[in-house]
């Protein structure tokens, strides 16, 4: 027999999943009405309303009436976040910029700015100073002045995401730099801070807000000066261990084609990325995205040369998924490469499976890993709001005192 305090465990365990169901399904797939929401969660009408009514007095969501549809009967209420009360911190440290926003539930970007980063200025204190200026401005963009809940940092490296550790970023010539350490010394935010890689959260971002939703498995590739990769498997975003699954970047497929910065040899990276496209335009290494963005617009005029070097980047096949997105240079260079892509995939994938797989770009375009970050800073909210509910109520006793 089940005892009372087993009982009350339980009860509290139930009530926790249903918070965050609801608050999760508002976040990701925008307002719903009282009735969609007892449809699509299972729940009672009561059990809606309680639930709604503890997110409502923390401050998560608000209600607001339906407008009449000429049906019988009381229309059901509109549920949807409060966009402007709980907010995050984005971060992006790319190769060739800096990013900051700040992100609101449901996804909203309320400030956004972005920076190109010299190459010359890759050193880890310069990067962090120049993160902690950026935030000091967007956040002082925001009337309110706000106390995130959550910083959320994506990067072009190997992150180990229990500390933050980038274990490697041979772009950005680091290795084994306790980049969560110092951001959070240096950013002086009493909030948690979560940081993995730039195309893990690429994948993420489009998975929930992009060109993915609704998918089960993905692959997101995205390209710059380097390659990265990040996998979705049965939906749910693929990291491994210890967060470093989905590296495809540094995968080795030619034994004798170039060094890597990494250390190996004929990494997918050094294959297809920047460098060897404008090397196979013509071009010389290290010209950056003027570099490519000119042998883009020769490629657009049907230039052979240029044509050849995104055929040459095109030949890709990881494995069989549900949606490959292309993000990045990929996504701007796509025209160029869709049709060597899917002939790839013609010939190396099971007919069975190459019916199946849409290729596209990517919704969010360049900022897909900066709003993966913001979903990455606000998934402990969205995974127990209860936690939550406390604190922010003794907040809002506190605003109106």
């Amino acid at each position: 027999m089940i005892g009372r305090d087993e009982n009350g465990l339980r009860s509290e365990t139930v009530r926790r999943a249903n918070l965050s169901a609801i608050l999760r399904l508002l976040h990701e797939r925008g307002p719903q009405s009282r009735s969609a929401l007892v449809t699509r969660t299972g729940l009672t009408r009561s059990a809606i309303r309680a639930l709604i009514g503890e997110l409502a007095a923390a401050g998560f969501v608000a209600e607001a009436p339906s407008r009449p549809m000429g049906l019988p009967g009381r229309p059901s209420p509109v549920v949807r976040v409060v966009t402007d009360r709980s907010v995050v911190l984005a971060l992006e440290i790319a190769v060739d910029s800096l990013a900051v926003a700040v992100v609101g539930l449901g996804g909203v970007v309320h400030e956004r700015i972005r920076t190109e980063r010299s190459h010359d200025r890759s050193d880890v204190d310069e990067v962090v100073a120049d993160l902690v200026e950026l935030t000091r401005r967007v956040r002082a963009r925001r009337s309110r002045g706000e106390l995130p809940i959550g910083i959320g940092v994506a990067v072009v490296g190997v992150v180990r995401r229990a500390d933050g550790l980038v274990r490697m970023a041979p772009n950005l010539g680091w290795r084994d730099e306790p980049l969560g350490d110092r951001l959070r010394a240096a950013l002086g935010i009493d909030a948690p801070i979560a940081i993995a890689n730039e195309a893990d959260l690429g994948a993420l971002a489009e998975l929930r807000r992009g060109a993915a939703i609704g998918a089960a498995d993905v692959i997101f590739l995205s390209g710059e000066v380097g390659v990265g990769g990040g996998i979705v498997v049965d939906g749910r975003p693929l990291a491994g261990v210890a967060g470093y699954a989905g590296e495809v970047g540094h995968l080795v497929v030619n034994p004798d084609g170039r060094p890597c910065r990494c250390g190996s040899i004929g990494c997918w990276e050094t294959e297809v990325g920047e460098d060897a496209l404008l090397e196979a335009a013509g071009g010389t290494a290290g010209g950056g995205r003027r570099e490519v963005d000119a042998v883009m617009e020769r490629a657009s005029q049907g230039e052979p040369l240029a044509l050849a070097a995104f055929a040459q980047a095109g030949l890709v096949n990881v494995f069989d998924p549900e949606v490959i997105v292309l993000g990045g240079r990929y996504a701007r260079i796509h025209p160029h490469v869709i049709g060597p892509l899917k002939i790839e995939l013609d010939r190396r994938a099971l007919p069975a499976s190459r019916g199946l797989v849409r290729i596209v770009t990517a919704t969010l375009r360049g900022d897909a890993p900066l709003i993966g970050a913001a979903e990455l800073a606000i998934e402990p909210l969205l995974a127990d709001p209860a936690a939550w509910i406390g604190p922010r109520a003794t907040l809002a006793e506190l605003a109106t005192a």
